[in-house]
């Protein structure tokens, strides 16, 4: 009994549809890079640090000395790490010390290393300033389809003896990432200028011991304040002496800002350092103001007006400006976000 040629059709429409479509998972599946057991082939670096010294901070150049043990244990011989290893926020680095071993099948390779490491200080508020430092660690040649980090939590990762001064090192901890770069490096079977590279990070935070400090930089802003200051107390007879000491604290308050910033580094925002001694310049202009004021009534016999205006400027001057200076450094201790 023949089968109607509409039916005949259809049921030759689906074979033909099923057999492409068959084709064309079996294309996928032997195209595709996993069954090619890409992500199998990847080796696992397990890689840790022991940093034993930090110093030659510098903020006027934006960098800091690093000296630290670095060791990885992997199998694949290739990756060289005696040779290959990369510091991407390192401006300088020395030839390492190399110790080549292997444990458990696995090559070990332990380096000593000497870094030049640049830096973008944090002075907004300085001398009260928190700097969060970081290591970065990557193979030069493999890429993270070939190499996969795991950070060793095991142990210390600073030597309990370090000591930097003036610093105190707070809130170590290791992790790995992945850095993104937009180029292929010339590798034109790359379909896109798109590498990722495994990389293991060392984030550790410096806390200064600042009032130290706070007092050796800025002790010249407050006397040069203070020397001006005390022209209340000069007779307005007197009037050379007492303009004397107004401008002569002006002058050194702006020396000593020239001093202070000749150490930091360049800066658009307006840091704690610009804050102080602006509301200095600003209170030795508002002293010579009522000097001037006061001076007028006195000139004009007006006795009462003077001894008023020199009695208030007195007072409030110095009241307000301890008040402001209090207020700006509270707010740079526990970072209120104003600078």
């Amino acid at each position: 009994m023949f089968q109607p040629i509409s039916y005949m059709r259809s049921t030759h429409f689906i074979y033909v549809f099923l057999y492409k479509f068959s084709f064309l998972l079996v294309c996928l599946l032997v195209l595709h890079p996993n069954v090619h057991g890409q992500d199998s082939q990847k080796d696992t670096v397990k890689i840790g640090s022991y940093i034993i010294s930090l110093h030659d901070i510098d903020f006027k150049n934006k960098e800091y000395t690093l000296r630290f043990w670095l060791w990885m244990l992997y199998r694949n011989k290739d990756f060289d790490f005696a040779n290959r290893v990369e510091v991407p926020n390192a401006k300088s680095l020395e030839k390492p010390d190399v110790f080549i071993d292997s444990t458990e099948n696995r090559n070990w390779v332990l380096l000593k290393m000497k870094c030049v490491m640049k830096q973008a200080w944090k002075v907004n508020d300085f001398p009260f300033d928190k700097q969060s430092l970081v290591l970065k660690i990557e193979n030069s040649a493999y890429d993270n389809s070939s190499l996969v980090f795991v950070a060793d939590t095991a142990g210390q990762h600073v030597d309990p003896k370090l000591a930097i001064d003036g610093w105190k090192m707070t809130h170590v901890k290791t992790k790995t990432s992945t850095s993104i770069y937009n180029t292929a490096f010339g590798d034109s079977r790359l379909r896109r200028p798109y590498s990722e590279y495994d990389c293991y990070e060392v984030h550790f935070d410096l806390e200064r011991d600042a009032w130290g400090l706070f007092l050796k930089i800025f002790l010249g802003m407050y006397v040069a304040f203070m020397i001006g200051y005390i022209s209340f107390f000069i007779h307005p007879a007197h009037v050379e002496a007492s303009f004397g000491l107004q401008v002569g604290g002006l002058f050194a308050a702006v020396g000593n800002k020239y001093i202070i910033d000749s150490s930091l580094p360049e800066t658009t925002s307006f840091t704690l350092v610009d804050t102080l001694h602006a509301t200095t310049f600003v209170y030795l202009f508002l002293i010579i103001f009522s000097s001037v004021v006061s001076l007028t009534f006195y000139k004009k016999k007006k006795l009462k007006q003077y001894g008023r205006i020199n009695s208030y400027s007195f007072v409030y001057i110095i009241a307000t400006y301890i008040l402001f200076n209090v207020f700006f450094i509270v707010s740079a201790i526990h970072d209120f976000g104003i600078f």
